[in-house]
């Protein structure tokens, strides 16, 4: 048993590229801790394309590195009371079952394969995160209300993204952030909100998917250091630089240049 974890968990020797990983951590920390995500989805494509890292151990040292993003983040909006406790379990609950199925659809895949559904993954979030942004903004140039939701709607549809997010993070080794994101704004929760709920969901999930793929993957922790030293204290400053603006009006360019840097991404992993 001794053995198997070695190989499971290991320290890749030192390169001079790595010394990028701390300043590349602290981008991704900072913007994950104002987005509500945890910067997976950033991580997986950098350190396989530009670190050559092979994508089985890029997914689980990326969901290792994510931990303390979302520790710190949603630390941070908890003291700004931008956290919705009781949806975010739910979200949470359901994301275990969803990570635990991930982790197998993981395994069973190759690399070529992760890198090529992964591109497909982003290109298809992205899309639906234009469409919805188109609709948004036609809704309120119509001047229409949305509908208040019941308690049972809130809770059954925070159930299915939870699970649906729960499958991505441990499949890709993303932060699952982009159904999260779109169940807590389905359930009409105030941005600030969704952000800092968001970060507490995805730390769950993220503890989920890593516990399986300690089972089933491979982690170098060499990498998660180095990202990790510069992601903490990028999380931390995140929700504090989020408290002196307003957000509401930056809220659509936001999520438009978001979905296009996840289609260049998504192109990225394909072809290469």
């Amino acid at each position: 048993a001794e053995r198997k974890k070695e190989k499971m968990i290991f320290h890749s020797s030192f390169e001079f590229a790595y010394l990028w990983l701390p300043f590349i951590g602290f981008a991704v920390g900072f913007l994950g801790s104002l987005t509500g995500g945890g910067g997976g989805f950033i991580f997986i494509p950098l350190l396989t394309i530009l670190f050559k890292v092979p994508p089985q151990i890029a997914i689980a040292s990326s969901l290792a590195a994510t931990l303390p993003i979302c520790l710190a983040g949603a630390y941070g909006h908890h003291k700004k009371k931008n956290l919705d406790f009781r949806i975010g379990l739910i979200f949470a609950a359901a994301g275990i079952f969803g990570a635990l199925a991930g982790a197998q659809i993981a395994n069973m895949m190759t690399g070529k394969q992760l890198k090529i559904s992964f591109g497909i993954y982003s290109i298809i979030i992205a899309t639906g995160m234009y469409l919805g942004q188109r609709k948004d903004k036609k809704a309120i140039a119509n001047g229409e209300k949305p509908k208040e939701l019941s308690n049972a709607g809130k809770y059954s549809r925070s159930t299915l993204y939870g699970f649906l997010s729960g499958i991505i993070t441990a499949t890709f080794g993303t932060s699952g952030s982009a159904p999260i994101l779109a169940g807590l704004m389905s359930i009409r929760m105030p941005l600030k909100l969704v952000l800092g709920t968001s970060l507490l969901i995805v730390f769950v999930n993220t503890c989920s998917a890593l516990g399986a793929h300690i089972l089933v993957g491979k982690i170098d922790l060499t990498i998660v250091y180095f990202l990790a030293s510069g992601s903490i204290v990028g999380a931390l400053l995140g929700p504090r630089f989020l408290a002196n603006v307003r957000v509401d009006k930056a809220e659509g360019q936001v999520r438009l240049w978001y979905a296009l840097g996840m289609v260049v991404f998504g192109i990225l992993m394909i072809v290469l």
